[in-house]
């Protein structure tokens, strides 16, 4: 049941991209359908109800595409008895460097979101309970990725959590086949930048906790061969380190 349960969240949350043109709609398709990261984020209940929900580096605006048609699906009575209850954030902004990707996202969602755009180690990001970073950071270099994160932590709420995925540079062989596909999909969407930041689990880890954050890590590559993590720092509580 699950499974065509997922299929009928994709094929909901993929159809608004048909308005912002053929690209948009491939394109949500092949990463709502192919990362799971999407079904990870509320399988495993990581956005909390009521949420005010900061999505750094949104692309086209996916992230609040799926929660949206989540909570719709939810409230129709159309879900998983195993996993949590579908969130319903009080408010969706997304941040993203490329203006078509915004204008996309825009085209798809309305006002049923806010996008901007802006250079995430330049724009504010305001206030938020949930912060949510994926596969962004290691566009920019290691001094730029830790003031992001300072950043991020000075917006979060008391108790807030930043949900942030990372690939682990020590992870050898998948890790460096992780490089070459974000090489080409950075490329497709129009970034010619080449130049990635990378940095071992272990670093990633000791920052966040350096800055005052629990780390608990949940591997997010199933199905796939790459190295991705899923990192998720809440504030507030003691940082010990715990591999879920």
């Amino acid at each position: 049941m699950t499974k065509n349960f997922v299929k009928d969240l994709i094929d909901a949350a993929t159809a608004p991209y048909r308005s912002a043109g053929r690209f948009a709609w491939h394109f949500a398709r092949g990463k709502l359908g192919g990362d799971p990261v999407f079904v990870g984020l509320l399988e495993h209940g990581l956005i909390p109800d009521r949420a005010r929900v900061l999505d750094i580096g949104c692309g086209q605006g996916l992230l609040a595409s799926w929660l949206l048609t989540a909570k719709k699906m939810y409230n129709a009575g159309n879900w998983p008895a195993h996993w949590p209850a579908a969130p319903a954030p009080e408010s969706i902004h997304g941040i993203e460097l490329m203006p078509r990707d915004v204008e996309r996202a825009q085209r798809a969602l309305g006002d049923a979101a806010m996008f901007t755009v802006g250079d995430m180690c330049k724009v504010a990001f305001g206030k938020a309970d949930t912060v949510v970073i994926l596969d962004v950071l290691h566009y920019v270099g290691i001094e730029a990725q830790n003031d992001v994160l300072r950043r991020v932590r000075d917006a979060l709420a008391p108790a807030g959590t930043l949900v942030l995925r990372v690939g682990d540079a020590s992870g050898g062989l998948p890790f460096r086949f992780s490089v070459w596909v974000d090489h080409v999909v950075t490329f497709v969407r129009g970034h010619r930048n080449s130049r990635l930041h990378c940095r071992p689990l272990s670093d990633w880890h000791a920052t966040l906790c350096a800055l005052g954050f629990e780390v608990s890590i949940l591997p997010m590559n199933k199905g796939t061969p790459f190295a991705n993590i899923l990192l998720i720092a809440r504030l507030g509580e003691n940082t010990t380190m715990q591999v879920d």
